[in-house]
């Protein structure tokens, strides 16, 4: 089940811990829905659960999918890849991960500039809205496996104007 609180950007560990504040400071889904950030699940132990996805790339007009799987011993590039992927960027079209295995962190903007850690794990699907700042990156278990949704072959991205790296 998705989990989303603020991000601790005064802890400078690892981005693929948590970052929480003591104690936590949550956000509500409530919250997200506001930001036009969808959040469903489709249960991955169904033996028919990509007919959903099937299903949803219909309603929503999407021609193009793959399956990425994340880790460092499947992946080329990985550390280049994993850099990219936290790299503060945008896409002209919405972008929709449905998580098959592992689990990692969505980073999204706030309305007022603050970071909202979104926790993604096997049967969550999320749907960020286009034009909404964000970055990836896996949890501590180095690994994640999920379908990507794309209107076209593949989207194009910007970074964002104010980019700081932080640690990963």
């Amino acid at each position: 089940m998705v989990e989303a609180w603020y991000y601790n950007t005064t802890d400078r560990s690892d981005g693929r811990y948590p970052h929480q504040y003591t104690p936590n400071r949550p956000v509500p889904l409530s919250l997200l829905a506001k930001m036009g950030i969808q959040i469903s699940r489709i249960d991955v132990s169904l033996p028919n659960y990509m007919v959903h996805m099937d299903e949803i790339c219909t309603e929503r007009a999407y021609k193009h999918r793959d399956e990425i799987t994340i880790s460092k011993e499947l992946l080329p590039n990985y550390e280049h890849l994993i850099s990219m992927f936290f790299t503060e960027h945008m896409h002209p079209d919405e972008e929709i991960r449905f998580v098959v295995e592992g689990s990692g962190f969505f980073d999204v903007r706030s309305p007022n500039d603050v970071w909202i850690r979104i926790k993604a794990a096997p049967s969550d699907l999320i749907v960020l809205p286009a034009g909404l700042y964000h970055r990836f990156t896996l949890d501590a278990s180095n690994y994640i496996k999920c379908v990507r949704v794309f209107k076209e072959v593949r989207a194009r991205y910007r970074q964002h104007a104010a980019f700081t790296l932080e640690a990963n």
